[in-house]
């Protein structure tokens, strides 16, 4: 009984240390992670990303917990958001186990963002709510929108 629970410690250790500021989990764990390039139209002009596309529960779930390696144009694309379908919904994220700011942007199913919720606070499992039914989430580095001039209503495109 004491081996299974050391075993499954060390497994549970292997997997945290094996994130680090350079990769990504999935890379870690052998999976190449799939991008997709994402465009924010505002009212100064056309902003281009390349995030990491969360399309199933699993990648959803982890989402960019212990990450600490995000990049300036980079972050994480929940589309479809839910991955199980049956249309846009009330969504509500945390930060919980995630060490970095981040901007959860809400995207209605039109393409537009519904809410910003910026500069989340590490760590925190305070609910993060959509206010409204949304279709996809993009996450982007804590105050990137701001200083890009991102607002609420700006359209968001990628390929689907």
């Amino acid at each position: 009984m004491i081996r299974i629970a050391m075993v499954a410690l060390a497994l549970a250790g292997a997997g945290l240390a094996g994130c680090s500021e350079k990769t990504s989990s999935s890379e870690q764990a052998g999976q190449k992670v799939a991008t997709v390039p994402v465009t924010i139209t505002t009212a100064q002009g056309k902003h281009r990303f390349q995030v990491e596309a969360a399309r199933t529960a699993a990648e959803q779930a982890q989402g960019l917990m212990y990450r600490t390696d995000l990049k300036p144009d980079g972050g994480m694309l929940f589309a479809p958001y839910p991955p199980e379908g049956g249309g846009p919904r009330a969504a509500s994220f945390w930060m919980k186990n995630t060490p970095t700011p981040l901007d959860i942007l809400f995207i209605r199913a039109d393409g537009t963002i519904a809410r910003i919720a910026e500069n989340s606070v590490p760590f925190s499992e305070a609910q993060i709510p959509s206010g409204e039914p949304i279709a996809a989430v993009l996450e982007l580095v804590g105050g990137r929108s701001a200083e890009l001039g991102i607002a609420e209503g700006d359209s968001v495109f990628w390929p689907k």
